[in-house]
């Protein structure tokens, strides 16, 4: 793969330093864009994977909090990248080149690496976040880009208005020049998709720049007081006197292994325990809407030298089953029953234990006769034996775990001890 896209030189600029507040107590020890998903991914693996097959690898990663998780997966999964000809994705933690100071937003985070994109010299800038679980063909975004000659173009999708609090909203002419750019608005205040009063037209936080156009931007805002933010601060500027498109990202296709086929883009916020839940137990269903099974489109990510799966089957009892659920490498089914859930790697579940419609990430291990409902146990986490999780909140709470107003109850990563690495035979 080439870093140029077709005959257009394009650097992507990934913004990995979300605290993922919302997702606490799985961002207690890392950034949001690290926390686990599906079994065997990253949050991040998702843009990287997108930008990767759409034929985008020179990379840089920004990092800020709690990033060690981070750098360690990226170094771990995604080192291949280098070995192409121009490739590379390389890891970016805040070095203050500016002055002793932090990044102040998303837009002061480019501002702070501009040597960066100065060094490359690349025709064009793809900002791409990391917090959101998505698949997408960058490159039919970039060719749009160009076709229109913008200035800068932002990847957009139509939601509900009354969920637009934590977006910001683009007003556009029927040729999708945007010319008006709102962060956050009042629902009742935010600009509607024409015709359809009830729709607003929302950023994704993914967007593409010429590369001169951004330079002298993020210069400008610089020099400015405000949030240095490009919800904020840069979009809501540059529309008054600059061609912005925004990219229609339900009209966005991904090729599918089969030839002939397309595969409609996905894009889903998982910055809530209850979002991240759902879009997890999504994964379950017998035609997902997220298909982690595309071979032309692969999620890539960190492999494993797990061993295979393991059922130990009680004929007596009917248990060592796992129904309607996605079981990663490693795990073991010791006699216990697995229902609708999802297993990372290398989880144990022991005999008579019982696991619902659960997550269970890397390492956990579910005691005897354990029941576990309706609930996220994080990393090398273990489950006494005859114990109970996500029945009696008050009991939950009583032990440390943390419940969620939305009634999902989270076990908090553990310490890697020789207990959480025990296997069952």
């Amino acid at each position: 793969m080439a870093a140029a896209r077709g005959r257009h030189r394009v650097l992507a600029v990934v913004l990995a330093g979300g605290k993922g507040e919302r997702l606490y107590p799985l961002t207690k020890y890392r950034s949001k864009p690290s926390v686990p998903f599906g079994g065997r991914y990253r949050i991040i693996d998702f843009v990287l994977s997108s930008l990767v097959n759409s034929g985008i690898d020179a990379i840089y990663v920004l990092t800020q909090y709690k990033a060690q998780s981070l750098i360690s997966h990226i170094q771990r999964a995604w080192s291949f990248v280098s070995q192409s000809r121009d490739g590379f994705a390389t890891i970016v933690p805040a070095q203050m080149q500016m002055g002793d100071i932090w990044y102040r937003g998303t837009a002061d985070a480019i501002y702070q690496n501009i040597n960066l994109i100065e060094q490359y010299a690349p025709d064009a800038v793809a900002v791409f976040g990391a917090d959101h679980v998505y698949k997408m063909n960058i490159g039919q975004m970039v060719d749009y880009h160009f076709e229109r000659g913008a200035a800068a173009t932002v990847a957009c999708l139509p939601v509900n208005a009354q969920e637009v609090r934590a977006f910001g909203v683009a007003e556009v002419d029927p040729v999708l020049r945007i010319r008006k750019f709102v962060e956050k608005p009042d629902p009742k205040d935010a600009p509607r998709v024409p015709g359809q009063p009830d729709m607003a037209l929302v950023s994704m936080g993914n967007y593409i720049f010429d590369t001169n156009v951004l330079i002298d931007v993020l210069i400008e805002d610089a020099a400015q007081g405000g949030a240095h933010d490009f919800g904020k601060s840069i979009f809501p500027a540059m529309v008054q006197r600059m061609d912005v498109y925004a990219y229609d990202f339900s009209s966005n296709r991904i090729p599918v292994h089969r030839g002939h086929e397309i595969e409609r883009p996905y894009w889903r916020d998982v910055g809530t325990l209850q979002s991240y839940y759902d879009t997890s137990m999504d994964l379950r269903s017998v035609s997902p809407e997220l298909n982690l099974y595309n071979w032309a489109w692969p999620i890539i990510s960190a492999n494993y030298n797990t061993p295979p799966v393991k059922f130990v089957f009680n004929e007596s009892e009917r248990t060592g089953t796992a129904l309607e659920s996605l079981v990663t490498g490693g795990c073991i089914l010791a006699g216990g029953r697995v229902s609708g859930s999802v297993l990372s790697r290398n989880v144990a579940v022991d005999e008579q234990a019982e696991v619902i419609d659960s997550i269970l990430m890397d390492n956990v291990v579910i005691g005897r006769g354990a029941r576990v409902r309706r609930a996220i146990i994080d990393k090398n986490a273990h489950i006494p034996p005859y114990s109970a999780v996500g029945f009696d909140p008050d009991s939950d709470r009583a032990r440390g775990y943390h419940v969620d107003p939305c009634g999902i109850t989270v076990v908090a990563k553990a310490a890697e001890t020789p207990e959480s690495r025990a296997r069952y035979l």
